[in-house]
């Protein structure tokens, strides 16, 4: 009935033996998860050997980077919660005000002199935004835009560094990330907004400086706010 014999009773490991193996085994683990598993996962490194090997940099980052997306989460929602509060107590179109004939007249007297004025700005930035932030402290600012809208930004850190994510939220409720930095001291280019609502950059200070953030921006925008 049996390929293999049975083992004897003397073959078998005793009781002490099977303690002391367990023991092993728990020491081993436990070895194990204080000088890897710990400073790899949670950048804890009580031994200072994960830090040796490299291991506790590696957990650090990604407690940084779990930390942030979760805020970055958390951000997004109440942007778009605000974007549906906006949205539904808005004016209806037959209630708005008609523009007063005189304010018409002005329009039309100065359309000359805008022109020439627009044509003369027309590489000038439209808002600048001064931040500053201390070591872990954060800050979010959003454009509210039309989808296909366009906006140029540069924004630059005096010292330090900053990580930063791009990102926008809908007034739909739609969501998006546009890009993701990380130590960075300066990101400049164009944002195109890819449906209506509000987009923009969430930033946090992940050196040991206070940082001075300015943010330049113009082009097709409604307005500039603050989220954070």
């Amino acid at each position: 009935m049996y390929n293999s014999d049975m083992p004897n009773r003397a073959d078998l490991p005793t009781s002490s033996q099977l303690l002391r193996s367990t023991f092993i085994a728990i020491g081993v683990a436990g070895a194990l998860l204080v000088t890897v598993v710990m400073p790899a996962e949670y950048g804890v490194d009580p031994t200072r050997i994960g830090r040796l090997l490299g291991l506790t940099e590696m957990g650090e980052i990604k407690q940084q980077l779990a930390e942030e997306a979760a805020l970055d989460a958390a951000m997004t929602a109440q942007s778009a919660q605000q974007g549906s509060v906006a949205e539904t107590s808005e004016q209806p179109p037959d209630m708005a005000k008609a523009p007063a004939p005189a304010q018409e007249l002005a329009v039309e007297e100065s359309f000359d002199e805008t022109i020439a004025a627009s044509t003369a700005d027309a590489d000038a930035w439209t808002d600048e935004t001064v931040l500053v932030l201390g070591p872990g402290e954060a800050a979010e600012i959003k454009l509210v835009m039309q989808a296909g809208e366009t906006a140029t930004f540069e924004w630059t850190a005096d010292r330090g560094h900053l990580n930063s994510a791009l990102h926008g939220d809908g007034t739909a409720g739609e969501a998006i990330s546009y890009r993701n930095g990380r130590a960075e001291t300066s990101h400049a280019g164009d944002l195109a907004a890819e449906f209506d609502g509000s987009h923009g950059w969430f930033w946090r200070n992940r050196s040991d400086e206070t940082v001075t953030m300015t943010l330049k921006t113009k082009g097709e925008y409604s307005e500039l706010k603050r989220v954070l």
